[in-house]
C-alpha cells in the first residue's frame, strides 16, 4: 500500500479539531473526512466515521494492522506539519509586505 496523495482541505485554530484530510492509496482508492485531532499528550488521527443507533462512534474506513495505522498517521500529520509551516511563512510574508507598505 502506498500513500500516494494527503489534501489538507481544511485547517483549525480553535477547538480540538485541528485539520480535515484526504488521502488517495494507490492512486485507485480516495479516503475524505479523516480527521487531525489535538488530544490531550498529542495530535493524532481520527479515521472517518459514523454514529449508530446506541450513539457509539465506529469507523467506517480504517486501517487493518497497526503499521498500516503507523503509515497512516505519520503521512497525514506530516503532510499537516508542512501545510502549518507553509501557511505560517505566507502569514510572515504579508506581515513583513504590509509593515513595508507603512
Amino acid at each position: 500500500m502506498v500513500i500516494t496523495d494527503v489534501k489538507i482541505r481544511k485547517i483549525m485554530t480553535e477547538g480540538r479539531l485541528r485539520a480535515v484530510v484526504s488521502v488517495t492509496v494507490d492512486d485507485m482508492l480516495a479516503v475524505h473526512d479523516i480527521k487531525v485531532v489535538q488530544g490531550d499528550e498529542r495530535v493524532f488521527v481520527a479515521m472517518p466515521s459514523r454514529k449508530d443507533e446506541n450513539g457509539v462512534f465506529r469507523d467506517i474506513v480504517h486501517p487493518i494492522s497497526s503499521s498500516a495505522r503507523k503509515q497512516f498517521e505519520e503521512t497525514i500529520l506530516d503532510a499537516y506539519e508542512r501545510q502549518l509551516a507553509i501557511t505560517e511563512a505566507e502569514a510572515d510574508s504579508e506581515a513583513a509586505a504590509e509593515a513595508v507598505a507603512e
